[in-house]
């Protein structure tokens, strides 16, 4: 976490940056911050950022909590919602999601990659499904979730190549952390064109993943259904694949495309 700076940093002497920054400061750890806070996560001096969340405020990017700290607003939440790669793809792949959700009441998650990290788009949950970690918005590296793990399989080789380079995070003893195992789990993926992410995130649940494809059979996001790690995953891979293939023909993607096509190139 960056300390305090009088100066503005280097990287922050436009006003954009600065404001960037402060957007920037909140995630699924850190949804409210004073302003204290905030001017210290952005880098920023605190006169700075004081005048820059009064900005963010009167737009509504931001809003003041009733303990006088600070959250994202509904304004910037309009303005995301447009974005195009999670909301045309959340209207075309939803009806397959509640479908899955229905046959299963288990959690169902629906999520995009962005850069190296799964973003997850929509999330499904029933009272009684397992409990899962991820959230609508939240973030968690490619190598350790069923989603994550489809995603990077059909990921430009750049991208594999960089995740299977740094550190591996661990969040269980189940965890994939050697790049050794995850390229030959990546390898695996590809060929039954489905993934298991087996107590990787949590040791109470299994997670059955699927790649969803658009018109030209690129893969654009993954569908996963989370279930406990008591339950058997390999029943339940056929649901989980059928339900991808529709949302992919809800994308455009055709039955003149044959799976061996996008595999054979990816692979």
């Amino acid at each position: 976490m960056a300390s305090p700076a009088q100066p503005a940093s280097p990287s922050r002497t436009g006003v954009a940056e600065r404001l960037l920054a402060l957007l920037a400061a909140f995630d699924a750890d850190h949804r409210e911050l004073t302003l204290a806070a905030l001017a210290r996560r952005a880098d920023l001096p605190a006169a700075t950022a004081h005048r820059l969340v009064g900005q963010l405020t009167s737009w509504g990017a931001l809003e003041p909590s009733e303990q006088g700290r600070y959250r994202i607003g509904l304004r910037l939440w309009e303005v995301a919602c447009l974005a195009p790669r999670s909301s045309g793809l959340r209207r075309a792949v939803l009806p397959f999601l509640e479908d899955l959700y229905e046959t299963t009441h288990e959690n169902v998650q629906l999520a995009v990659r962005d850069g190296v990290d799964t973003l997850y788009v929509e999330l499904i949950s029933g009272r009684s499904a397992v409990v899962v970690r991820t959230t609508v918005g939240s973030r968690w590296p490619l190598h350790a979730t069923g989603v994550g793990l489809v995603l990077l399989a059909y990921a430009p080789a750049p991208v594999q190549q960089q995740v299977c380079a740094a550190p591996l995070a661990r969040f269980t003893a189940h965890t994939i952390a050697d790049p050794a195992r995850l390229r030959a789990t990546l390898a695996e993926v590809r060929r039954a064109d489905a993934a298991v992410s087996d107590r990787q995130i949590t040791d109470d649940a299994v997670s059955v993943a699927a790649p969803i494809r658009d018109a030209s059979g690129a893969v654009v996001a993954a569908l996963s259904l989370v279930v406990p790690a008591t339950a058997n995953p390999a029943p339940l891979i056929p649901a989980v694949r059928m339900a991808a293939r529709g949302s992919s023909r809800a994308l455009g993607y055709g039955v003149f495309h044959s799976v061996e096509g996008p595999l054979a190139e990816q692979g």
